[in-house]
């Protein structure tokens, strides 16, 4: 299973993506905006956030050999509406109404009440309403989720064992179409078969 974790800051993805058939212009409006909203904003692992929205972006490029404006700008922008200030307006604003309609299928909505088993419920309403999503919102999710699961085993046991069984259950099926991810996927299922 390869990890994508090259490209820690933009530059270093710019300097990779130069050459490749991708609008790097609208590649760093779109990182520099990502940037701004997300701050000093950290993973649970205590790196910088916009290394997740990166390493989402290289799995695009490297692995799936995604070039879409559109769908890249997206990947870098996926979690502003759920954990900044931003709104999808702000997205829209900026980005135009393609970026942000997949923006917005891949933004998690607020849980309707307080305490785990609420968070939960609508984390999962969430994601099978990703099964109705357009391709290209699927691909972003895709990503996402291949980032946070390439480096499974930092997070906490408890916390393993319940993204790989989400994971399992949810994603597998959205990357099933897709011939890369639904490799990609079958090796790092196999990688963490222990958390079955």
């Amino acid at each position: 299973m390869e990890i994508y974790t090259s490209w820690r800051t933009w530059d270093q993805a710019r300097a990779d993506l130069v050459g490749l058939p991708v609008d790097l212009d609208a590649l760093e409006k779109a990182a520099v905006a990502a940037q701004r909203w997300h701050g000093d904003q950290q993973r649970p692992t205590g790196v910088p956030y916009v290394e997740h929205l990166l390493e989402a972006l290289e799995v695009l490029v490297r692995g799936a050999g995604v070039t879409g404006p559109e769908i890249l700008a997206a990947v870098l922008l996926h979690d502003v509406v759920e954990d900044t200030s931003a709104t999808t307006a702000d997205v829209e604003a900026e980005f135009g109404p393609v970026v942000a309609e997949l923006v917005d299928w891949v933004t998690k909505p607020p849980a309707g009440g307080q305490g785990r088993q609420a968070k939960r419920a609508a984390k999962s309403a969430y994601l099978r309403r990703l099964g109705e999503a357009p391709p290209e919102a699927v691909t972003v999710k895709l990503a996402d989720r291949a980032s946070n699961v390439q480096r499974l085993d930092q997070m906490p046991p408890d916390f393993q064992r319940r993204y790989y069984a989400e994971t399992v259950t949810y994603i597998l099926p959205l990357a099933a179409s897709d011939p890369f991810f639904s490799r990609w996927y079958a090796e790092w299922r196999e990688q963490f078969a222990h958390l079955r």
